[in-house]
């Protein structure tokens, strides 16, 4: 796969050197993958977001900038499918895309299993920090999401609205970050290689790869499940 920076060398910076019509097919792309899965997610009520998918890919092959793009992108286009709830989340798409694009390629928390998924957490809890005030705030702790129902559960527990909200938000969002990083991680195995040659991220077979990111995605399924139990029998 890509190939790994050395310990003491810096992560290259390959965004101004990526061909323009890179940036113009990868950040719609990006946009139209989180707004599918978005939409898939509403429609089925699942315990997960799906919408930044390809904010991931493309700020780590991109840059993180780019991935704020996507997101910016992605919660202006759900506006048209699903209404302008979705618009003030853009906020928690641009921090995603930051964590993730300045992780791998200035921190260098792609270069292992661990750090991978030390770092999609670590988005998780960002999103979730930046989510919480507006689901309070904005929209008085509710959109109409999955969560919702495990924001009840905790409220009938005697937890104020703040803390429901933010405890139901980072058991999704722990899930889905996981989820979307490894698939992420999946799809950027299979973009062209002078796009991700330079890039300091897990150095392994492409098979070997696969199976990496199949792992995260059972794990972050493992922990949607478990969650939505324990909210279940909470409530």
């Amino acid at each position: 796969m890509a190939a790994v920076t050395t310990a003491g060398s810096a992560p290259r910076r390959r965004s101004q050197r990526i061909p323009l019509t890179y940036v113009v097919t990868l950040v719609p792309v990006a946009a139209a993958l989180n707004i599918v899965g978005g939409y898939i997610v509403g429609l089925l009520h699942l315990p997960i977001f799906l919408d930044m998918i390809g904010t991931a890919v493309v700020a780590i092959v991109l840059g993180p900038w780019w991935g704020a793009l996507v997101g910016v992108i992605t919660n202006t286009g759900s506006a048209f499918l699903s209404g302008p709830i979705g618009l003030p989340f853009a906020l928690c798409n641009v921090v995603g895309a930051l964590v993730w694009g300045y992780g791998v390629r200035s921190v260098g928390m792609g270069r292992s299993i661990p750090r991978f998924f030390i770092l999609n957490l670590i988005v998780a809890v960002a999103v979730s920090l930046t989510a919480v005030p507006i689901y309070v705030f904005v929209f008085g702790g509710a959109t109409g999401h999955f969560s919702d129902l495990m924001t009840a559960a905790f409220l009938a527990m005697g937890q104020n609205l703040i803390v429901s909200v933010f405890s139901s938000n980072i058991l999704v969002s722990l899930a889905d970050k996981i989820i979307s990083g490894f698939v992420a991680l999946a799809i950027i195995e299979a973009l062209p290689e002078n796009l991700t040659a330079d890039l300091p991220l897990i150095k392994a077979a492409p098979m070997r790869t696969v199976a990496i990111a199949a792992g995260g995605v059972v794990i972050g399924i493992a922990v949607a499940i478990v969650s939505v139990i324990l909210t279940s029998n909470a409530s």
